[in-house]
């Protein structure tokens, strides 16, 4: 491996474009050693963007800040954690209290840490009561043109349709693309993929830190991009964790590597290895993250401009 430090004479600008984190990631099947060697394959299980939870609510157990809800399905029990932050609405997308007898749906992030504990307990993001009144729901990542993760639903937006952030704000139909989004419809078309004209969209990225709100960082970062790097084999190798924090990602060391996360992000980087997970997905890197300062592990700088935003 040929590495080398470059310090140079001018400092190069950061740009960030709106490059999506998709959340599927397809095997390569080229059966040829040549393109094995160019492109990696890649092995994953099926993608989860949520865990979804079903059941019947049997019993309220209430604390402090957290309010514990065991479900009932059939022989299975779950127990939901539920505070002030839950998203709670029925079918229809009004906001509802939830109690005993409800039947309900709970979605909660599928990268999301999980105590491993019986029964099995969650923090839903969200959680729908069934009514008998008409209306569903999907809550999934939808890519720039409006379909889901599996191209089953398309959203079609309306200037009647009710546009919303988690916090409750307006939000316009651009800010919808490439978002985690819950999404209330009562019809669709018979199409593939469907199509719909929902009545309410809420969108669960958290935009609170975002990168445009946090003064100079921008420049803060592409000073550190022309200052403090490496090239390896021809890539660019940036420092990790000084970085993502400016950007507001919590980093925790793994002692391999490092998981970052913010908000429903959440990526692992290992030292030593060209993949790196996001969900239970997989993706490749240029270089692999190395450590090649003290305590500093550092990686390609695509992945920085892609991934981190």
């Amino acid at each position: 491996m040929k590495m080398k430090k470059i310090v140079p004479v001018a400092m190069t600008a950061l740009l960030f474009g709106s490059v999506a984190v998709a959340p599927v990631a397809s095997a390569n099947e080229g059966n040829s050693a040549q393109a094995q060697e160019q492109v990696p394959q890649i092995q994953i299980d099926p993608v989860h963007i949520f865990n979804n939870t079903y059941g019947t609510i049997d019993h309220v157990n209430v604390g402090e800040n957290i309010t514990y809800y065991t479900l009932k399905d059939g022989e299975q029990s779950n127990i939901l954690e539920v505070t002030n932050e839950t998203l709670i609405f029925d079918n229809t997308g009004k906001k509802v209290e939830l109690q005993k007898g409800d039947k309900v749906v709970a979605y909660t992030f599928a990268n999301k840490p999980q105590k491993a504990i019986y029964p099995p307990q969650f923090t839903p993001d969200v959680i729908i009561v069934e009514t008998e009144e008409a209306g569903f729901v999907e809550v999934d990542y939808f890519f720039e043109d409006l379909t889901n993760t599996y191209d089953i639903l398309k959203l079609n937006i309306a200037e009647n349709t009710e546009l919303l952030n988690i916090k409750g704000e307006k939000v316009t139909a651009e800010d919808l693309s490439e978002k985690h989004l819950v999404v209330f419809y009562t019809a669709s078309t018979k199409s593939i993929p469907a199509q719909t004209t929902p009545s309410k969209v809420i969108v669960l990225d958290d935009e609170k830190q975002n990168t445009t709100e946090i003064p100079n960082v921008q420049a803060e970062i592409a000073e550190i991009l022309a200052t403090d790097y490496y090239e390896v084999d021809g890539t660019k190798m940036v420092p990790l964790r000084v970085i993502a924090e400016k950007l507001g990602y919590t980093v925790e060391s793994t002692g391999k590597g490092a998981i970052i996360s913010k908000g429903n992000l959440s990526y692992t980087i290992t030292r030593g290895e060209k993949m790196f997970g996001y969900n239970k997905a997989l993706f490749p890197l240029e270089v692999e993250p190395a450590l090649l300062e003290a305590q500093k592990t550092y990686v390609p700088v695509e992945f920085v401009e892609t991934y981190l935003k």
